[in-house]
């Protein structure tokens, strides 16, 4: 790898999910290589991207390659492989929790609505912000959780695009390995 390029993650929001905004990660590592992006490999068919590239306007260049080659305009955050580190270690949960501990990647500083977050958690369910990371912890499962299901409504004032535990994990290996 050349000293001028850095490892990144990107993070795709709303990909495959409810049969909408199809991507096929073979066409999506395609695409993300046409970029001079190298060493790319995606993680699940979620949107999950690794790869090596100079510092750049990447999000920007990904999205404008995926409307215009793909028609697809979905929001996209790339987070340097350092950043996703520093997240990782910075979860507030079990480090064991995997699937009830999601972190919300925001494209800036998010604000709560504490109102709202305390109208839908129930009493096991936590919400924390570090950086521009919420972590929320779902031990009763995060697919039954009112909170989950209108955390839109919740983290205000930016976009986000949620992993869970396992998954951020995992893309950390993937940077490492």
């Amino acid at each position: 790898m050349a000293d001028d390029l850095t490892r990144w993650v990107a993070l795709l929001r709303g990909v495959n999910v409810g049969g909408g905004n199809k991507v096929p990660m073979a066409a999506l590592r395609e695409l993300a290589t046409g970029l001079g992006w190298r060493d790319v490999r995606s993680y699940i068919a979620s949107g999950n991207l690794v790869f090596s590239a100079p510092d750049g306007r990447l999000a920007e260049d990904l999205g404008d390659a995926m409307r215009q080659q793909m028609g697809v305009d979905v929001p996209n955050l790339v987070l340097s492989g350092e950043a996703l580190r520093l997240a990782l270690a910075s979860c507030p949960y079990p480090p064991d929790a995997g699937k009830a501990v999601h972190g919300f990647f925001c494209a800036a500083p998010p604000v709560i609505d504490a109102t709202r977050r305390d109208a839908l958690a129930v009493a096991s369910e936590r919400l924390e912000v570090r950086d521009h990371v919420v972590w929320m912890y779902a031990p009763d499962g995060f697919g039954r959780s009112k909170l989950a299901a209108k955390i839109d409504k919740v983290i205000t004032g930016t976009e986000f695009t949620a992993r869970n535990l396992n998954t951020i994990r995992k893309l950390v290996e993937m940077l490492d390995g």
